[in-house]
């Protein structure tokens, strides 16, 4: 039985919790009866309901208890084996690694952002994951990145083998495509959503460089002064100064947050905008914009990290810290008719690409070389 932790599904942690779901429901479609589940259970967690037939334990901590605990336990070499005893391989789907001794584990990194821009965490958080990540990492079997980007990171700023750090991708979820005209009426109608506006999605953190993504707007206001910015995402961390600036130079109504958009709708919002804007510093693979492109969404991105590596040729990048430039691209965008029906139609065959078929196959066979390999 492989045993994979979907404890930030449980929590919903946004992309974190999408990723784990799709996974291991994947995982569970390819091998039936050999996926079982693990998950930390707090108070305001609940597994989601594609998942729940699967068999699972849990341990009936919050998020914060449970992390300090399994880190003590690295530290002290205390192992956590009698948690799971008919597993043959544990798979840690966000940065936390039980401490196993008797079974091989594998973890998923999705990023180094703690490492590479400690300015944009709160302080516990940054201290915690610049501590563990590093260890979890050495002490795990074998390592996924989510993309080539974040295994070149990894590799030089963890020094890890090499050898031990395997590239799988991401996907879209099968419910984000192309919306019909009907519902993205709806939607228009629901949130109030303007006419022409971009479309950012994305937890709203520091690290979205959603400042300059405003400064671009209001250049391209100039020729498009109807043009607008709607954020589609929950509130992370550390966006205090962003909302007071909107508040402060009067832009609510040309800036407006949605807040978390339910999955049965999202789709239709993002085919209600003009376009769909990733201007992020650092992304370890930018999983919105395969969401927007398998929608049907043209998507101007920056050209940072893994980016172009996602988005392919369909995406039209920019330098995210030059403001001019990413106002430029998005105006071309918005008034070249013919790039924007090609960018469209790359995007849909760019989505295609990745699925999470794809991502389980090439997990399973991560696994089975662990344990083949143990085998001498």
């Amino acid at each position: 039985m492989y045993t994979i932790d979907v404890s930030a599904a449980v929590h919903n942690r946004a992309g974190l919790g999408r990723y784990a779901a799709a996974l291991a429901r994947a995982l569970a479609d390819a091998r039936p009866g050999e996926i079982s589940l693990f998950h930390n259970q707090g108070s305001d967690g609940r597994l989601p309901d594609e998942l729940r037939y699967l068999p699972r334990r849990s341990v009936r901590l919050g998020y914060k208890p449970w992390r300090l605990a399994v880190l003590l336990a690295h530290w002290s070499r205390i192992h956590f084996d009698r948690l799971l005893p008919e597993t043959r391989l544990f798979h840690s789907t966000e940065h936390l690694l039980l401490p196993l001794r008797q079974t091989p584990t594998v973890i998923t990194i999705h990023d180094l952002i703690p490492k590479l821009f400690p300015q944009f965490h709160k302080k516990l958080n940054y201290y915690y994951l610049n501590l563990a990540m590093p260890l979890f990492c050495r002490r795990a079997t074998a390592v996924i990145a989510v993309s080539e980007s974040t295994r070149q990171d990894i590799i030089a700023h963890y020094r890890l083998d090499p050898a031990k750090i395997y590239v799988v991708h991401e996907a879209a979820a099968p419910h984000f495509k192309p919306a019909a005209p009907a519902k993205i009426k709806m939607v228009r109608g629901k949130y109030r959503l303007p006419e022409k506006f971009l479309l950012h999605l994305s937890t709203i953190e520091p690290r979205k460089n959603l400042d300059r993504l405003v400064d671009a707007l209001q250049i391209v206001r100039r020729e498009l002064p109807g043009l607008k910015l709607i954020l589609a995402g929950a509130k992370g961390w550390l966006y205090d100064d962003f909302f007071a600036r909107i508040a402060t130079e009067q832009l609510e109504d040309v800036v407006r947050p949605l807040g978390w958009v339910p999955d049965e709708d999202l789709p239709a919002v993002i085919g209600a905008a003009s376009l769909a804007v990733q201007p992020s510093l650092y992304e370890g693979f930018g999983l919105p914009i395969l969401e927007h492109m398998a929608c049907g969404q043209v998507v101007a991105a920056s050209n940072s990290s893994s980016h172009p590596e996602i988005g392919g040729e369909a995406a039209a990048y920019f330098d995210p810290t030059h403001v001019e430039e990413m106002a430029a691209v998005i105006s071309r965008l918005l008034t070249n008719p013919d790039e924007y029906q090609q960018r469209r139609e790359l995007g849909l065959a760019q989505a295609r690409r990745f699925s999470w078929q794809r991502a389980a196959v090439e997990t399973l066979a991560i696994y089975d070389r662990i344990l083949d390999n143990r085998q001498f």
